[in-house]
């Protein structure tokens, strides 16, 4: 049983877990959330301009906006996150100080946009074209047609997936670290990271994991129950009636009328 003692101690030292829970919940815990919600409330208003772009009948709008989801979509997320944080830490400097954590919430903005911009531009053309012609055919303008009708059923049908795009800026955001973040900056992974190297044990990097998995795992199946909700609507499908239940509830008179006569 000795593979089984290393892998306790490698992993499961509950005392190297609790050691670093403080950290995990008050400072990891804190900045993953506040570059989570930073980067989709960021993505959400960027990635609507980008689908509004990408479903406008001028090709001035949609070549730009298939340009920007192209590359942000193509390039892996950790190349993105190098390039914005080092090649504008100079302007950075100036305005937020040396901390890199303003680029790195913007870096995760400009992926989470590209993807976010393709779940709304889904959206608003899965709605039926016919609604936008009626919207036309009753005065209104393109603009109006689409900001107070198509795109809202757009949004609504979305939504599951806007939450799966915030389950993957949670994970994204572990990628932060590699711009140096101050102590007070670390999100998850690099608190356990920091913890696991200074204890000579994975198990703080484990107890972030699980940090994580509290996290998306709900989310995931609150995606799935919305999904469900969605497709089948608020109305519970109900078992189709034996056709036997429905002579039971005929006037007997009319069943057995020799009976009645007798």
């Amino acid at each position: 049983m000795d593979w089984f003692d290393t892998i306790s101690r490698t992993f499961l030292d509950f005392d190297a877990m609790l050691q670093v829970l403080p950290q995990l919940l008050g400072t990891g815990l804190k900045n993953t959330l506040i570059i989570s919600f930073a980067a989709t409330i960021i993505g959400v208003v960027v990635g609507m301009i980008i689908a509004v772009m990408g479903v406008s009948t001028s090709k001035w709008l949609r070549v730009p906006a298939r340009i920007y989801t192209d590359i942000f979509r193509g390039l892996p997320a950790i190349l993105t996150i190098l390039l914005i944080g080092q090649g504008f830490a100079r302007i950075s400097q100036e305005i937020f100080g040396p901390s890199p954590y303003p680029l790195g919430i913007l870096a995760v903005s400009l992926i989470s946009s590209a993807y976010i911009g393709e779940i709304f531009r889904s959206g608003i053309q899965s709605v039926d074209r016919g609604q936008l012609e009626a919207c036309r055919a009753l005065g209104m303008s393109y603009g109006k047609a689409m900001r107070l009708v198509v795109i809202p059923q757009g949004i609504r049908r979305v939504l599951p997936a806007l939450v799966n795009q915030f389950i993957s800026n949670v994970k994204d955001s572990s990628l932060v670290y590699f711009l140096g973040l101050l102590v007070s900056e670390r999100e998850l992974f690099r608190v356990g990271q920091d913890a696991a190297v200074l204890s000579g044990n994975l198990s703080p990097l484990v107890a972030a994991g699980i940090c994580y998995l509290i996290i998306t795992v709900p989310l995931t199946h609150l995606v799935n129950y919305f999904d469900n909700r969605f497709r089948t609507g608020r109305r519970k499908p109900t078992p189709p009636r034996s056709g036997l239940d429905e002579v039971d509830e005929l006037d007997p008179t009319i069943i057995h009328p020799q009976e009645t006569t007798r």
